[in-house]
């Protein structure tokens, strides 16, 4: 009897797996129309309660979404604008920071000979290039600049999710036999997307600008790109703010030398101590936290699958992911693996409510 119930158990199992496995490969291979899709799905979860609040207001539908849609079209034409002539420098000239890096860690190691410290593996020297944090930058900011080119995709898209937006509460109470409780799911589900990804935009924002005023006052070049470079990646918690950090300390080093660099390093941490330790935590709270290993993960698994914008969107996608699987009460328990607590959140809270009501 016992084994008769373990086998269905584990042919679940193993039909779940080769699903799982079957939706990465489709994904990964759909990654050029997939990427800019979700792009514009971050993008229209920003823009909805803007547009909701213009139509409280009395503002027609349709002068909401082209407000919108002009906003982020100056927007994205002032980035582009700024940041691409960066881009296009800080390419160039990466083979020449490349190889003063090399030169100055040569200089070390000599150093530590003459000290009696003696490093000759040259594996061991390979594997801590540090000319490979400046790559892994350019990869990242190439690939968000390859997604320009797809802007008027994503735009279109857009619009057509934020005209979407306004009518899908009436559509989701046709569809559902119970619409109450399950607008109060979607509801939770929406409202904690939304103020998740509104909050990390605004402190994101707030923390590329600190960093870029701070590295234009110590003379870095490219300030704007280092400081779009720490907007998209503060995205990423813990992980995010060193990757940001290291390319241009280093160009710090190989620009003004060790003393700049140091200064431009503390400028970092104190921005990243404020933002992620006092005003996120003020504002997000931590009941949506993700577990560190669970953070590290995801930004290996969805740049695989999706590059490095993958990277880019790899936490607000396992949030995503997360909120999903707490709705329910079959897969509560992924949820709460996947946080960084066990306490309740508040998607949590409305299944057990609604339950203490059936």
């Amino acid at each position: 009897m016992h084994d008769s119930n373990k086998q269905p158990t584990l042919q679940r199992f193993l039909v779940t797996l080769a699903a799982f496995i079957i939706v990465v490969a489709g994904m990964r291979a759909a990654g050029p129309i997939l990427v800019p899709f979700l792009l514009a799905v971050f993008i229209s979860v920003i823009c909805i309660p803007p547009l909701f609040w213009l139509k409280n207001k009395g503002v027609p539908t349709l002068l909401s979404v082209l407000i919108l849609v002009t906003g982020i079209l100056v927007l994205g034409l002032a980035i582009a604008a700024l940041a691409g002539t960066s881009v296009n420098s800080f390419s160039r000239n990466l083979p020449a920071y490349q190889i003063r890096l090399k030169e100055m860690t040569q200089a070390v190691l000599l150093w530590l000979g003459g000290k009696g410290i003696n490093i000759y593996d040259q594996s061991l020297i390979d594997a801590f290039d540090p000319g490979a944090a400046m790559r892994l930058a350019a990869r990242i900011l190439n690939g968000l600049k390859g997604m320009l080119t797809n802007g008027f995709l994503i735009l279109f898209t857009v619009i057509f999710i934020l005209f979407e937006a306004s009518g899908f509460s009436a559509k989701l109470k046709v569809m559902v036999k119970n619409p109450d409780a399950s607008l109060s799911f979607f509801d939770t589900f929406i409202s904690n997307i939304q103020r998740y990804i509104a909050i990390k935009t605004l402190v994101s924002l707030a923390t590329g600008i600190a960093i870029a005023i701070w590295l234009a006052m110590l003379g870095v070049d490219f300030p704007l790109l280092w400081g779009i470079l720490a907007f998209l990646l503060n995205f990423i918690p813990n992980i995010g703010s060193i990757i940001a950090a290291v390319p241009s300390i280093l160009l710090a080093l190989i620009q003004l030398g060790p003393g700049q660099a140091l200064f431009a390093g503390m400028g970092y941490v104190v921005v990243n101590v404020i933002m992620g330790s006092v005003v996120e935590p003020r504002f997000l709270g931590r009941h949506l936290g993700l577990s560190t290993l669970v953070v590290f993960l995801s930004l290996i698994f969805w740049g695989w699958v999706l590059g490095p914008v993958g990277m880019l969107l790899s936490v607000p996608l396992t949030m995503t992911l997360k909120i999903a699987m707490d709705s329910t009460e079959d897969t509560r328990w992924i949820g709460i693996l996947l946080g960084s607590n066990g306490s309740l959140n508040s998607t949590e809270e409305v299944v057990l409510n609604s339950k203490n009501e059936e």
